[in-house]
């Protein structure tokens, strides 16, 4: 990928007096006129980038840069290091691997041991090729179909893939729905059928990834009573300042939820160590569902 060969580079010259194009191209893989074009992106990024034709010459930082060549610290590299690593969790390719072991030697040592960074999934297998699928979908601006199961149903996409996110330890592709006719999230466990079109969408400008309160904004206001047992998974969840003691040992939980249907999945995962006390109408609600549940067993 084109950033992490830019990162790559720019570790070289910042270890380095100076380096040919050539040897950066045998380095990287690539050709000489790609580095050409890495180091004039690098020189609009503001790195003074200085390049000296002839014998002798080749490509440096310049010498009274303000930062000494200490654009990257050994940490900041250490930590450059540990998010490749992490990469490799899910890529399935060892590609990042490879581009540590290009990239100058003794770099290793200052790689951050004491961070394990693992983004794996827990429908492993299936994530690494998909991962590849969207990425190289992304480049090439291919849209992708694929049936998606929400809680409201399952539904029939096209999309023109934008960006990969890794949020709230899930995956998601950051997208133009066809459908919808707006950017939407997409979560990649929730695809089902996922195929990549041969047309080629046109250039669409793609606006920020919304935080979690825009993406999913709270308009439920509840509050629950757990048992003390279910203190771990309170903690756990949402911090050891969520929730309140009571004089009789019970734990108060107070917090907005996007709708209903996420607080009763969400209790429910409780068993019967919660209580949703408000709103009321979802007291019954709660009611009704436990009802049928023991309807169902009760045969």
């Amino acid at each position: 990928m084109a950033i992490d060969r830019l990162i790559g580079i720019l570790t070289v010259l910042l270890r380095e007096e100076q380096v040919t194009a050539a040897s950066l191209a045998e380095r990287f893989e690539v050709s000489v006129r790609t580095i050409a074009r890495d180091v004039d992106r690098l020189a609009e990024a503001g790195i003074p980038v200085r390049t000296a034709r002839g014998a002798g010459g080749g490509i440096s930082i310049m010498e009274g840069y303000g930062l000494d060549r200490t654009l990257f610290t050994n940490a900041d590299r250490g930590a450059i290091l540990a998010g490749l690593r992490s990469l490799d969790s899910v890529s399935g390719t060892g590609y990042y691997r490879q581009l540590m072991e290009k990239l100058p030697s003794g770099l290793e040592d200052v790689g951050d041991d004491c961070v394990v960074i693992d983004l794996a999934s827990w429908y492993g297998p299936l994530l690494a090729p998909r991962l590849e699928l969207f990425k190289s979908a992304c480049a090439a601006r291919h849209p992708v179909s694929f049936t998606y199961c929400a809680p409201s149903g399952e539904t029939v996409r096209t999309v023109e893939p934008g960006r990969l996110l890794f949020r709230w330890s899930s995956w998601y592709l950051w997208a133009w729905c066809r459908v919808r006719r707006d950017w939407r999230l997409f979560k990649l466990g929730r695809m089902l059928d996922v195929s990549v079109l041969e047309e080629v969408f046109p250039p669409r400008p793609v606006p920020p990834v919304p935080s979690a309160h825009l993406a999913f904004p709270d308009e439920l206001e509840a509050a629950v009573r757990f048992d003390p047992a279910a203190k771990w998974k309170l903690v756990d969840e949402y911090g050891a300042e969520c929730f309140t003691r009571e004089p009789d040992g019970s734990l108060l939980f107070r917090r907005s939820f996007p709708g209903r249907g996420e607080l009763l999945r969400w209790v429910l995962s409780f068993g019967d160590q919660a209580e949703i006390l408000e709103p009321e109408d979802m007291r019954r609600e709660m009611a009704d569902f436990a009802k049928k549940i023991f309807e169902k067993y009760d045969s």
